[in-house]
C-alpha cells in the first residue's frame, strides 16, 4: 500500500499562526496610515485657519494692537481655536504677528503655527502717492 503525503496538524497550525501574524501586521499598518491621513487633514485645515486670519489682518485699515487675542473658526465642520500674538517691531508701520491654531477638542496640541509681519500701506494711512 502506498502512503499518501499530507500535512501534519503541527505544520498546519504553524502555517496558520504565520498567516495570522502577517494579517495583524498588515491591519496595523493600514490603521496607522488612516490615522496619519486624518492628522494631515486636520493640519491642513488648521493652516487654512491661520492663513485666513492673516488675510483678515492685512485688510484692516489700522495696525493690530499689541497683545494676545483668541478666537474660534470653523473649517470643514471642525472647530478650531486660533491664538494671535502681536508684538512691536523697530519700524512703527509694521507689527509681528504669531498665530497658533489648535483643535477645540484638544487645546494642548498645536496643529499649525504661522509668523508674519503686517503693515499699513500708504493708501490706508490716507497718504496717496
Amino acid at each position: 500500500m502506498k502512503r499518501q503525503s499530507a500535512f501534519t496538524l503541527i505544520e498546519i497550525l504553524v502555517a496558520l499562526s504565520i498567516i495570522a501574524v502577517a494579517l495583524a501586521a498588515g491591519l496595523r499598518t493600514l490603521n496607522q496610515s488612516a490615522d496619519h491621513a486624518n492628522l494631515l487633514k486636520h493640519r491642513t485645515l488648521a493652516l487654512w485657519v491661520a492663513e485666513n486670519r492673516f488675510a483678515e489682518l492685512r485688510t484692516m485699515e489700522v495696525l493690530p494692537s499689541q497683545g494676545s487675542v483668541e478666537g474660534e473658526a470653523l473649517q470643514a465642520g471642525i472647530a478650531f481655536v486660533w491664538r494671535q500674538t502681536v508684538t512691536e517691531t523697530p519700524n512703527p508701520s509694521f507689527r509681528k504677528v504669531d498665530i497658533r491654531v489648535v483643535e477645540k477638542n484638544d487645546p494642548d496640541y498645536e496643529l499649525a503655527r504661522l509668523n508674519s509681519y503686517v503693515g499699513v500701506a500708504a493708501e490706508k494711512k490716507g497718504k496717496t502717492p
